[in-house]
């Protein structure tokens, strides 16, 4: 029996992927999770209700608020695919971040289309910061680290939360997209170049020494080279601890498919590479005022013979990894201290402190 699941591109293509490719037995959606146990002949209620297995490491995991979104993000087919955002309830969350530490998880990650909408189609508020007391409060989680906070109507009070709670990483995760208030308008972010500098502004008053990091997109629709000048400048303003950038895809049924797709292939990975030329010098500066410090680090793994970990500032797979020099043994999940003795554009490397 040949079965292939890709819900995101099941959902939004199927009607083509069966037309097309009709040597594959079935596509399942985001929402055809009955459909799929079915038909793999899972006994849901005795094998599945509480229990989650996980596919990362077992020191970290994910753990998703909420999903689909209710944003009108021009490029963005997320909603087309995942449909109005919809909360999982506060409780439902703390049992699931219960076991998960009783499993030996130490880092939990929330994720979301959109987590600082959090709570609003349930609560009627936005709720990320009572969330984010509840699981500060699960025995074992020593850290919680957020992913994907939409800036516009950001919720303040989740800074006075990551302030007051030892075990939440001063780390945020923001994905502004652009600088250009010409660029923001046509990607319909409902935020200005202005009001993104005074929130940043204002997480790092309420945080002092908080990593955040952004994604960026380049060749837009109508980007011109004075918005590409207008994004590094304020790069440099800022100083971003952590930049990803993308080039613009042409999504279909979105509403920027309606803008014509002006900006060359080559051009789009030309623009990423000389904004990330900008990030690379600020990472450096950044990593080097960090050497002759003695840092906190989750030891993630072991690889070639030396111990990779992360500090608080830096989440998993997207941001630096440290590099810990040492002759004794560790295993992922260990919390360790290392002085920092070199830093690299993008690493950091220590010596283990006993």
């Amino acid at each position: 029996m040949k079965l292939k699941c890709d819900p995101c591109l099941s959902e939004r293509y199927k009607p083509d992927l069966q037309k097309e490719i009709s040597n594959v037995d079935q596509y399942f959606g985001t929402t055809e999770l009955p459909s799929l146990l079915k038909a793999l002949e899972a006994d849901y209620r005795h094998e599945l209700i509480g229990e989650r297995l996980t596919t990362t490491p077992k020191n970290y995991a994910y753990l998703k608020i909420a999903e689909g979104c209710d944003r009108p993000c021009s490029f963005c087919a997320i909603p087309l695919m995942r449909g109005k955002h919809k909360s999982t309830p506060i409780e439902e969350l703390v049992i699931e971040a219960e076991k998960l530490a009783a499993n030996g998880v130490k880092e939990i990650i929330l994720i979301a289309q959109d987590l600082t909408y959090y709570g609003l189609d349930i609560y009627k508020e936005r709720a990320l910061p009572n969330l984010l007391n509840a699981l500060a409060d699960v025995k074992g989680l020593e850290w919680i680290r957020l992913h994907y906070a939409y800036p516009s109507k950001f919720p303040l009070e989740v800074l006075d939360v990551m302030r007051e709670r030892d075990n939440i990483c001063n780390y945020i995760d923001i994905p502004l997209q652009h600088a250009s208030n010409n660029m923001l308008k046509a990607m319909r972010r409902n935020i200005t170049r202005e009001e993104m500098t005074e929130l940043i502004y204002e997480i790092r008053k309420r945080v002092p020494g908080i990593a955040i990091r952004t994604t960026l997109i380049a060749g837009f629709p109508g980007e011109t080279l004075e918005d590409i000048e207008e994004l590094k400048e304020f790069l440099q303003e800022h100083q971003f601890d952590r930049v990803g950038i993308f080039t613009y895809s042409h999504e279909e049924n979105t509403s920027a498919h309606d803008l014509v797709d002006d900006v060359p292939a080559a051009e789009k990975q030309r623009r990423a590479e000389e904004i990330m030329e900008v990030q690379q010098e600020i990472s450096l500066a950044k990593n080097q005022q960090k050497e002759g410090l003695t840092l906190k680090v989750l030891v993630d793994k072991k690889e070639a013979g030396r111990y990779l970990g992360r500090t608080e500032f830096d989440s998993v797979e997207v941001d630096n990894e440290v590099v810990i020099n040492t002759n004794k043994r560790l295993k992922p999940g260990d919390f360790v201290m290392v002085k920092i003795t070199k830093a690299y554009d993008y690493d950091l490397e220590g010596e283990l402190v006993d």
